[in-house]
């Protein structure tokens, strides 16, 4: 057998500490090729330290272990498959850095000129009040036997659900009317808190219905600023100025191979298994970390929150002439499931859509 190399050798081999490798090893992400059976003192093969070293390097880019030891085990087999899998991840990264990097710009911009944090949360006088002019439009399909998807489309809150499982319909309608339910803040800067009590909430009726979840995907306003929060693949989108914009990434399979570059937008769209999700509220005590933004509205603004039931099946090239012609919001949701109908319509749709305009 060749030398075993000690904790400590090993550790200046492969630029870890030795309290590192102690962690590594109680987690099964790296274990010691021999344990002494009287000391417990740890030895390393040599041929270890590749691993050992890949196991840093995912730590220094910020990697969660538990995703370490999923990508440390792919690249034994398969190492094309683990540089997709870190691609993946730091796309999330990126995502994740835009959407605190608007968060903390808008934090900035509301702070510039005051002396403390709470004023923060006053209302200035110049800032546009704003409000929603709205309507929502909710269609079975043409396939499915019954009705799973809720909206809400209120002047200060909107909302879409998408539930599956026994009691899906039961999962949408409860986390909606849960969210709906929290009192809707007048200040700008309550809007972010509100919403994360809201999907507590809405976890908690969700949990009320057996062996079933739900997308949620939900826009609050205040003044000139709406809230985000998004968990699932409903999705939101913004057209200004004639531009579509989307305000949400899927949390999908399908959506990861994306990112990873192992599919394009297009071969996903095709993918029979592009609902397949990797979070949703699903009433477990530990509701899913929701993706929050936050974001300026300007009067003349239009958003569109809805299921994949529509997004799934009408592109976005289409959806944007669709949104853009000017027609008011009711005439434009029922235009968008016409589409969706047309093309067979396979699952329930919920649309929401609000003009942005002054109070």
């Amino acid at each position: 057998m060749d030398a075993m190399l000690t904790i400590g050798d090993f550790a200046r081999a492969t630029g870890l500490t030795p309290k590192a490798l102690r962690r590594y090893d109680e987690l099964g992400l790296l274990r010691p090729a021999r344990v002494d059976p009287f000391s417990g003192y740890r030895y390393y093969a040599g041929e270890q330290a590749e691993r050992a070293r890949l196991v840093g390097w995912l730590r220094r880019i910020g990697m969660p272990l538990a995703e370490i030891g999923r990508v440390c085990a792919l690249y034994e087999t398969d190492a094309a498959g683990a540089a997709r899998a870190i691609r993946a991840y730091w796309a999330r990264v990126e995502h994740e850095t835009a959407t605190r990097r608007d968060l903390a710009a808008s934090l900035v911009d509301r702070m510039k000129g005051t002396t403390g944090m709470n004023s923060m949360n006053d209302r200035n006088p110049r800032t546009p009040d704003l409000t929603f002019r709205a309507a929502l439009l909710l269609d079975p399909g043409l396939t499915r036997p019954s009705q799973q998807d809720a909206a809400h489309a209120g002047a200060r809150l909107l909302a879409v659900a998408d539930g599956y499982g026994p009691e899906g319909g039961a999962a949408a309608t409860g986390a909606v009317a849960a969210l709906g339910a929290v009192p809707t803040p007048t200040r700008a800067g309550d809007l972010l808190n509100a919403l994360e009590a809201g999907l507590r909430e809405a976890n908690e009726a969700v949990a009320r219905c057996a062996e079933s979840g739900t997308t949620l995907t939900a826009a609050l306003l205040a003044g000139n600023r709406l809230a985000l929060a998004h968990v699932g693949d409903s999705r939101a989108y913004l057209l200004r100025d004639g531009a579509l914009r989307r305000l949400t990434r899927d949390h999908t399979v399908v959506q990861e191979l994306v990112d990873a570059g192992e599919l394009s937008p297009a071969e996903a769209a095709a993918r029979p298994d592009r609902a397949l999700l990797l979070k949703a509220l699903d009433g477990g005590d530990v509701p899913p970390e929701p993706e929050l933004a936050l974001h300026e509205l300007r009067a003349g603004d239009r958003l569109l929150l809805c299921t994949d039931g529509l997004s799934a099946v009408v592109p976005a090239e289409e959806i944007a002439p669709a949104l853009t012609r000017g027609a008011d919001p009711a005439a434009t949701a029922r235009e968008l499931i016409g589409r969706a109908r047309d093309r067979g319509a396979p699952d329930n749709v919920a649309c929401v859509l609000a003009d942005v305009v002054d109070q």
